[in-house]
């Protein structure tokens, strides 16, 4: 089941990567959109906390140790974006299942056999390969620093949710103190940036803030949808499996912009989806 949890939730992230990318070429506040996002995952979960009675117990609170992991993570992409090489920030924010290994072996003792690891190098080199552009040296590495910082951010909020199933937190409450903590943070960030002036942009009549919130909010569906899966994803399986497989939504979003945008693929990018279906495909020789 846990192959399958993260399939889905690795879906769940390329619809919301797809929407992310999509807003990108709008004229938006992307902090009022990210607040909208997270403020949609806080009231779903709430919603489901009340629902079906969930138990808010002490363990919950790790959710807001995953919403300053979450909130930090974007934060760093998005700065390392705006200060650097894009394809740069894009392969390092690619690789966080190869820090959960490492730190899932250190502090759980979660081993992978011969299999699994061949399996495991042979989706990160699909991703690589679908990530990787051939126009970065050692002379063009700007916003490397923002990269690897938003690397080993989004490596200890998978690591946070695999946590939460070990200590048994009740899931629900969990990613309300999460959804509810970014929301804050990002809401802050919009605040101080109104204050200052920096988010008056020219051109964004048809895109209020109302507006804008509102359409992170429904974004937030599919992001509370893919944590949902992916710590179900978590629960049931090995953690650096379940965080590579999710990140093969990067190839939803590559989909997307062949058929939908018509962009061509470069054989880089066609090498790599191949590579990493080959890697799901020996995924699924692994968990059966």
């Amino acid at each position: 089941m846990w192959l399958l949890f993260s399939v889905l939730a690795a879906l769940c992230f390329g619809l919301r990567g797809i929407l992310y990318h999509w807003s990108s070429q709008q004229s938006l506040n992307r902090n009022v959109l990210l607040c909208g996002t997270f403020a949609m995952g806080a009231v779903v979960s709430l919603a489901c906390a009340l629902m079906w009675q969930s138990e808010w117990e002490i363990s919950a609170l790790i959710g807001i140790q995953m919403g300053l992991f979450s909130f930090g993570a974007n934060a760093s992409m998005f700065k390392g974006f705006a200060v650097g090489k894009a394809s740069l920030v894009a392969i390092l924010t690619g690789l966080p299942s190869v820090v959960v290994v490492l730190f899932a072996y250190i502090l759980w003792g979660e081993r992978l056999n011969l299999l699994q690891l061949f399996a495991f190098v042979v989706i990160v080199i699909g991703i690589l390969f679908v990530r990787y552009s051939n126009d970065i040296t050692l002379k063009n590495l700007q916003g490397a620093g923002w990269g690897v910082i938003a690397l080993l951010l989004f490596a200890a909020n998978d690591l946070s949710s695999k946590w939460t199933t070990l200590v048994h937190a009740s899931l629900f409450p969990t990613l309300f103190f999460m959804f509810a903590t970014g929301t804050i943070c990002f809401a802050i960030w919009w605040w101080k940036d109104k204050k200052m002036g920096a988010a008056q942009q020219s051109g964004v009549s048809a895109w209020t803030e109302r507006k804008t919130f509102l359409f992170g909010m429904g974004v937030g569906i599919t992001n509370v949808m893919g944590m949902i899966l992916i710590i179900h994803g978590f629960a049931n399986g090995i953690t650096g499996l379940v965080s590579a497989v999710v990140a093969l939504n990067v190839l939803i979003v590559l989909l997307y912009t062949r058929f939908i945008l018509k962009d061509k693929f470069s054989k880089l990018e066609q090498s790599g989806l191949a590579i990493a279906m080959v890697g799901i495909l020996m995924m699924k020789l692994v968990a059966s």
